[in-house]
Parts: C-alpha cells; sequence; structure tokens
C-alpha cells in the first residue's frame, strides 16, 4: 500500500467535518477524500443492516479509489466497525465513539448529560460502554433529528430545538458528551441553554489513533507539498453541502 494514497472518512453527512479538523492538527501532510452521504441521513433511525450496507456501499468506493485506511467519522455507524474490519481485512478502520470513559476518566463526581443519536443510546455496544463507566449520575439524552437539523444549517431551528428539550437541564449539568459528530458545530448554542458546561468530544482521541496506526503500518505521508489534499463527495451532489463544509473547514 502506498504511503501517499489517501485516507478515506465517512459520515452520513457534512458533521465528521469536526473529527476532520482535529485529524489535520496531528496529520497536515496526507490526502482526504471525505464522503458525506447526505442522501441517507440520518443514520440514527435506520436498522442495523441499512447502516451495514450503506458502511459497505461506501467502503467499497474507498477502495476503488485505493484509500489506504478509513475512518468512520459517524458514532452511529460506527458500531458496524467490526463487522467491516472482519470483511475487509487489508484495510485498517479507525471508528469514532461516544467519549464516556473520558467522563470516568476526568470528570466522575460532576452530572453529565450524553447527547447522542437514539441509534448510539440503543446500540448494545454503547450500552456496554456505558456500564462498565457509569457515574449514575449521568442523563442518556436521545437528540432525535437534531443531527438532520445541524445538518441542514437553519440556526433558528437549532436554537429552538435546543431550547425545548434542553431547557430542563440548565443549571444541572456540568458536562456534556457530544455523541454524534454534528454536535461539536453548535457548542456555543448548547451552552446558551445549559450554561457553562464541559464538552467532552471523541475526535481529538480519534486523530491520535489515526496517526498511531498509521506509523504502525508504515503507512504516514511524508510529502509537505501536497495540493487539493481534500477532496469532498456528497452523495446527493449538494454544491451548498459542498460550500459549507469548507467553510468549517478554514474557519
Amino acid at each position: 500500500m502506498n504511503r501517499n494514497q489517501a485516507i478515506g472518512i465517512f459520515d452520513s453527512g457534512i458533521g465528521g467535518v469536526t473529527v476532520l479538523k482535529e485529524i489535520l492538527k496531528v496529520l497536515p501532510n496526507e490526502r482526504y477524500i471525505y464522503y458525506s452521504d447526505s442522501k441517507n441521513n440520518p443514520y440514527g433511525d435506520k436498522s442495523a443492516k441499512e447502516i451495514n450496507d450503506l458502511c459497505e456501499n461506501i467502503v467499497n468506493l474507498f477502495l476503488r479509489k485505493n484509500c489506504k485506511t478509513i475512518v468512520i467519522a459517524c458514532n452511529t455507524a460506527s458500531v458496524n466497525a467490526e463487522i467491516l474490519r472482519k470483511k475487509y481485512k487489508n484495510i485498517p478502520f479507525i471508528a469514532i465513539e461516544p467519549a464516556y470513559k473520558m467522563v470516568y476518566d476526568y470528570a466522575y463526581y460532576d452530572q453529565t448529560l450524553v447527547m447522542a443519536t437514539k441509534g448510539t443510546i440503543e446500540n448494545e455496544k454503547f450500552k456496554l460502554l456505558f456500564q462498565k463507566y457509569n457515574n449514575y449520575k449521568t442523563i442518556l439524552f436521545p437528540c432525535v433529528g437534531l443531527a438532520d437539523i445541524i445538518e441542514q444549517g437553519n440556526k433558528d431551528s437549532i436554537k429552538s430545538y435546543l431550547k425545548v428539550h434542553l431547557e430542563q437541564y440548565k443549571g444541572k449539568i456540568k458536562n456534556v458528551v457530544l455523541g454524534c459528530t454534528h454536535y461539536p458545530l453548535i457548542k456555543k448554542e448548547i451552552q446558551e441553554v445549559l450554561g457553562q458546561v464541559k464538552f467532552f468530544d471523541g475526535a481529538p482521541y480519534l486523530a491520535k489513533h489515526l496517526k498511531k496506526s498509521l506509523k504502525e503500518n508504515n503507512l504516514l505521508c511524508e510529502d509537505t507539498h501536497i495540493e487539493n489534499k481534500i477532496q469532498f463527495i456528497d452523495s446527493s451532489n449538494d454544491e451548498q453541502k459542498k460550500k459549507r463544509f469548507f467553510k468549517l473547514i478554514n474557519e
């Protein structure tokens, strides 16, 4: 496998840009292909089989484009990581996970709100993670429809949703686990409702894990003069998504 080949990253929409931004901090000399599956967004209300079929279609696209590793930048889709690893044994997979263990490690005694999709919260893998690190001061909140609203980019709708659903937790929560890659895009809006809270997000740790994996597999790119290093593909061919994606990357 050529170390100058691209890293494939996918999410159910442009939310995974929050993961890519963290990756760019530690791996600025790589080429990336980002796949936004906005045609099938959101993943959170789909069956396990539907999500697996979507993941396999995207993985096959990345393989046709000779990607050297694949990043699953979607918490809902990441539960399929083991299935994909078993089927595609010749390519490394790095998957995002809700950062609940970080609460156990760094803020065990504080009231915590886990914001995630319904699919993530109901998944067996997350349930096991939660049971293992439960601080017994945690509320699991399935944010039905929130990722889709963020994907659409309507600020008024986002603020209205958060006010309706999170107002009840104002002053009662110290930690917020962002269990969907879309949610870091609205930290400011969340704090407007909840007040000053501490956010826990798995993206920085995924980025470090990715770098370690590339090193171990001798796949780190050594070319410091890569042009057009980020290619964006959207399953619905939405030019507005593309514009918003690159705007967020450059912010």
